[in-house]
């Protein structure tokens, strides 16, 4: 029982990093948009652009896994599908991450 719980929490903790990724990917996402509507960032994101937009579509859809007016399993579905989404996001944008930072330099 105690290595279960062991293991349990060094997955919860490997995990913590979750939110920040997500705030960084969102932060980071919509100045990229900017960069590449505008012409200066070339590498178009296509992946970064499918997640964001498959994010968006699970939030809207009025169908899910499991329907929203099963009050908390609803919800909290909904809410872990979009953060695994949105932390995708976040790791397709290294590269243009890298660009901004050598761009500022």
């Amino acid at each position: 029982m105690a290595l279960y719980s062991r293991q349990r929490w060094r997955r919860l903790k490997s995990r913590a990093w979750t939110l920040p990724r997500i705030a960084r990917g969102l932060r980071l996402f919509f100045p990229m948009t900017r960069d590449v509507m505008g012409g200066r960032y070339r590498p178009v994101p296509w992946k970064a652009f499918a997640l964001m937009a498959g994010a968006i579509g699970y939030l809207v859809m009025p169908f899910d896994l499991i329907p929203d007016f099963i009050l908390p399993f609803g919800l909290l579905d909904d809410a872990v599908i979009v953060s695994w989404l949105l932390a995708r996001v976040d790791e397709q944008l290294d590269a243009y991450r890298a660009w901004q930072d050598g761009r500022s330099r």
